[in-house]
């Protein structure tokens, strides 16, 4: 029988950060972590210092759950013992993103980064569901897509990929650029450009020049993917064509589209679609419900035909696609008087992923007696229009004819002040005081979809009603 290879060796690691070894450290290194909750016996602990916490105390528990090997800064290692086994450094992130370069430049893979204003983990998971019957696939785990969460991923690149799946995100400009050109696509993916982080841009031209940096790092003859029915397509195209991109991509249902959608039927809880990828025609089943969804598919299928995947097995696998834990998976309710349905969209929230989570919810079977409810947090990042952003919800509402809105924040009592009366289920300033009345208001038939920014607290709420009412949830590959 074969041994696995090691992701890394520690003399691997040692000279892509210009660090020392110290200790009794294992030559072989499994993975790579930041984090002793999750970390693996074998993997090697980047000591990294964050915000709240610094790594540097977690050093020991590390080591004690079998870590390999800290990696520490040179200003920290004093604080171990001499036989600890640790990889010195300068400094530990500029080390993480020294093996993430290392990683890089070793690998043969076919690399995709994935950026826009919305679907970014969506899609780069659809990207590891499509390309992964064509080879060996590493993605980025998470939403991973920060100063940190990439050169993370990046190293966790193992030698023997095929194809690699990079998310990179921003919240100001010139935060990709650097990020991007640590990975060095082959193919870089722009999803959507939409009103989000509004605080920090003057508007939707200077967020897609932020989200065009990712062509900056692209390769030689590499590939970008575009969404042609987007406002922003004519201004992305001008940026990609400016950084000497070699091949412009477009995707939707804009007949110029060289990944286009033809057709799209859309189910409760799948949606069928008929697309033209470079020419070639095809039937494919996406198996979460919503056309936003279905149109990134176009996306992950223009890029794996460009990275040379099997292009009729990475529709096929699209069907396995299942919503990942806020955003947009699907659990069954045990409610009072029946059965119901949660969708969790908690994650996160801009205009557009709400308009898109208020279609889903539109489409729901309910039972009998049952009604169609969203629960909404507020949007945040939106600047000086975040009122009216939120007030703007209000015609989506009333065009799927959901029946009841219970809302939670500051900024989403302006969608409860135009709300007919009707339609009002219930508002409280945090998610903490409108729990109570979302487990109150549900009964038996009813679907509910709960959505918020990360910040409004609306996970809480999805939390509590899975734990309150949730019936066993259908294995599945998160996408």
């Amino acid at each position: 029988m074969t041994a696995t290879k090691p992701l890394w060796t520690a003399q691997e690691m040692m000279t892509a950060t210009r660090g020392r070894l110290q200790g009794a450290v294992k030559e072989n290194v499994a993975g790579i972590s930041i984090d002793t909750r999750t970390l693996e016996p074998g993997e090697a602990f980047f000591a990294i210092k964050g915000d709240r916490l610094d790594g540097h105390d977690f050093v020991e528990a590390a080591l004690d759950n079998g870590a390999s090997l800290a990696v520490v800064d040179e200003t920290s290692a004093s604080k171990f013992p001499k036989d600890a086994a640790l990889l010195i450094v300068p400094e530990t992130l500029q080390a993480m993103r020294d093996v993430a370069g290392a990683a890089r430049a070793r690998s043969h893979a076919r690399i995709i980064a994935v950026t826009g204003s919305a679907g970014k983990t969506g899609t780069k998971e659809a990207l590891k569901l499509a390309l992964s019957p064509s080879g060996e696939t590493h993605a980025s785990s998470a939403s991973f897509n920060n100063h940190w969460g990439v050169p993370l991923s990046l190293s966790r690149l193992s030698q023997d990929a095929k194809f690699g799946v990079f998310e990179i995100g921003m919240n100001h400009a010139g935060e990709i650029t650097p990020l991007v050109k640590l990975v060095r696509p082959h193919v870089a993916i722009v999803t959507t450009i939409e009103p989000v982080h509004l605080e920090y841009f003057s508007g939707l031209d200077a967020i897609a020049d932020a989200k065009a940096e990712i062509f900056l790092g692209l390769e030689p003859g590499g590939a970008a993917i575009l969404n042609r029915d987007n406002s922003q397509f004519s201004r992305l195209e001008a940026a990609a064509k400016a950084a000497n991109v070699a091949r412009i991509v477009g995707f939707g249902e804009d007949e110029k589209s060289e990944a286009r959608l033809l057709e799209i039927g859309l189910q409760e809880d799948s949606s069928t679609v008929h697309a033209e990828i470079f020419g070639e025609k095809l039937m494919f089943k996406l198996g979460a419900p919503g056309k936003h969804l279905a149109m990134n598919a176009l996306a992950v299928l223009a890029s794996a035909k460009l990275a040379g995947a099997d292009l009729a097995k990475a529709a096929l696998a699209l069907g396995n696609l299942v919503p990942p834990p806020g955003r947009g998976r699907r659990v069954p309710l045990r409610l009072p008087g029946g059965e119901g349905l949660l969708i969790d969209e908690s994650y996160n929230a801009n205009p557009a992923s709400m308009v898109a989570a208020i279609d889903v919810l539109s489409r729901a079977a309910i039972g009998k007696q049952g009604r169609r409810i969203a629960v909404l947090g507020d949007m945040l990042e939106l600047g000086s229009d975040a009122a009216l952003r939120h007030a703007e919800l209000a015609e989506s509402l009333d065009a799927g004819k959901i029946d009841l809105v219970l809302c939670s924040g500051p900024l989403m009592h302006s969608l409860w002040e135009v709300l007919p009366s009707g339609r009002r289920g219930g508002y409280a300033e945090n998610a903490t005081a409108l729990e109570p009345q979302v487990i109150a208001a549900l009964r038996g038939g009813d679907a509910v979809m709960v959505k918020g920014s990360n910040a409004s607290g609306m996970g809480k709420i999805a939390k509590s009603l899975i734990q309150k009412f949730g019936a066993p949830a259908p294995a599945g590959i998160t996408a």
